[in-house]
């Protein structure tokens, strides 16, 4: 697995730049020796799951704690999510990292996916980085919090 390519949405690289956590991030995705392809998911999870407890990261983050819904991290005023699964999932994760920010929990937000051709090795209708940076440009005034897109293969 190696680190691809980023998005910022409204200037969310630089909120993590500002923390020094943007290249430290992108190098999570610095894994040579595994192939992202068919059943690489919890490989993938696994080793992302394993650099961030490094640094102390909680998972499995309630959103609110009246309902069951997670995201895979928060920490300070960050959250970070991935999402290695079904496109109809990624939409859904934008819609709780927004939740995030729209209370004040956090002040920003990454997350990682796949890009097309990594997605289409993984399996069919897999979220891609390509596809959530095409959305959330067309959401600008929608998904106003700002995201650090990450895309690995």
């Amino acid at each position: 697995m190696q680190f691809a390519e980023a998005y910022s949405h409204h200037n969310g690289r630089d909120q993590w730049a500002q923390r020094e956590l943007d290249a430290w991030l992108m190098d999570v995705f610095q894994k040579p020796d595994l192939t992202v392809g068919p059943g690489s998911t919890t490989a993938i999870r696994d080793h992302v799951k394993a650099e961030l407890a490094a640094e102390g990261w909680p998972f499995d983050v309630k959103i609110d704690q009246s309902y069951d819904l997670t995201v895979f991290g928060v920490k300070d005023d960050l959250s970070f999510h991935l999402q290695t699964g079904n496109a109809s999932r990624a939409p859904y994760d934008l819609l709780k990292l927004q939740h995030l920010w729209s209370v004040r929990r956090i002040e920003a937000a990454a997350l990682a996916l796949p890009t097309k051709q990594a997605a289409a090795s993984i399996g069919s209708n897999i979220a891609s980085f390509e596809r959530i940076m095409n959305e959330l440009r067309l959401f600008d005034r929608t998904i106003t919090v700002p995201i650090f897109l990450i895309g690995f293969e």
